[in-house]
């Protein structure tokens, strides 16, 4: 199979969406490179390690919900979850004005309305203005779990979901930093396995509630949340 060939397991992920999946694949293989927004090594391995990763997410965003994509860059995950679900809300956070740039014509050619991109950062007072309240705040590859934690949860209403993309580390980033994320008002953090019945590297993702106190409510699991399958 060609590097960018569709694997199969990419109808089990986009279902009809597949098509402007297979667009942003060729864009991000076309330009991604030359303007900075992933490795010449990453182009091979575009559908699984980026587009795939991030798309299966959606089994743990639910129906209908307002999503921030935190530090997007190349557009990942907001992109490829938001062609996965187009159900959802998503905003796209990113700080650098070329990938803005970026962002802002993928949304164009590939049509995505309901699709934002906003230029600023996490923790800057003018963002959390624009985006506070959200349902689901998302981020991958962006920073350890304590200081993720720090930008993520204040963008949350209370009972959304911190959703970060994580790593083999994933655990031991939990056990490391679960004080720091209760003191800024997260729940329980839960590592969780995303896309595992469809992809041969499957995603692992740390979900955080947002709760009132340092104390509160531990994440429920997803069928109590209601999690959408699709």
């Amino acid at each position: 199979m060609s590097e960018l060939e569709r694997p199969a397991a990419a109808e089990a992920v986009f279902g009809a969406r597949v098509e402007p999946a297979e667009r942003f694949v060729r864009l991000l293989a076309e330009h991604g490179v030359r303007r900075g927004l992933i490795g010449p090594r990453e182009v091979e391995r575009l559908w699984d390690r980026h587009v795939l990763n991030s798309a299966v997410i959606a089994e743990v965003v639910p129906a209908g919900a307002t999503v921030v994509d935190v530090g997007s860059g190349a557009g990942l995950p907001g992109i490829p979850l938001a062609i996965a679900r187009p159900d959802l809300r998503v905003t796209l956070v990113e700080p650098m004005a070329r990938r803005v740039a970026w962002l802002d014509e993928v949304v164009e050619t590939l049509a995505l309305s309901s699709v934002t991109v906003l230029r600023g950062r996490a923790e800057e007072p003018g963002v959390r203005s624009r985006v506070s309240g959200a349902d689901v705040v998302t981020a991958r590859a962006v920073a350890p779990l304590a200081k993720l934690a720090g930008w993520c949860l204040p963008l949350l209403r209370r009972g959304g979901r911190m959703v970060a993309v994580k790593g083999a580390s994933a655990a031991e980033e939990v056990d490391r930093d679960r004080v720091e994320v209760a003191a800024v008002g997260g729940g329980e953090p839960v590592v969780e396995i995303c896309g595992a019945t469809v992809l041969d590297l499957p995603t692992t993702v740390v979900l955080i509630e947002r709760v009132q106190s340092t104390g509160g409510q531990a994440w429920r699991t997803r069928k109590d949340q209601g999690a959408h399958r699709g």
